[in-house]
């Protein structure tokens, strides 16, 4: 089963930008799927991006136009730019990988100061 290693959270102001990456180690043409949830206090998980293998992508509303998920192939990397940071974006992002069965990555904190 893959296994997935995240990077890139932190602090940052209202309006500023971060990248988190996911490196997993499988190559990503074993995958059908893979994405971002995150998850605040006191809150459900919930699905931020994903991209197919295919390379389709999807959004939720409250990150339309602001973040963007990607992937490099070459690196089996997983990018979310997220740009245009709000309060509200402060959460525990887990990175995910569909083969068989979803496997989910350690968490990276994000944290949005106002």
């Amino acid at each position: 089963q893959v296994q997935l290693v995240e990077s890139g959270g932190g602090l940052v102001p209202a309006g500023g930008s971060l990248r988190l990456s996911c490196a997993a180690s499988q190559s990503m043409f074993s995958i059908n799927d893979m994405g971002w949830y995150r998850q605040a206090p006191g809150k459900q998980r919930d699905l931020v991006a994903r991209i197919t293998r295919g390379g389709s992508t999807a959004y939720a509303d409250s990150v339309k136009g602001r973040f963007t998920i990607s992937r490099d192939n070459a690196k089996n990397t997983v990018y979310l730019q997220m740009n245009s940071l709000k309060p509200e974006d402060t959460a525990v992002y887990y990175c995910y990988a569909v083969q068989s069965q979803i496997r989910w990555g350690q968490g990276t904190q994000v944290t949005v100061s106002s």
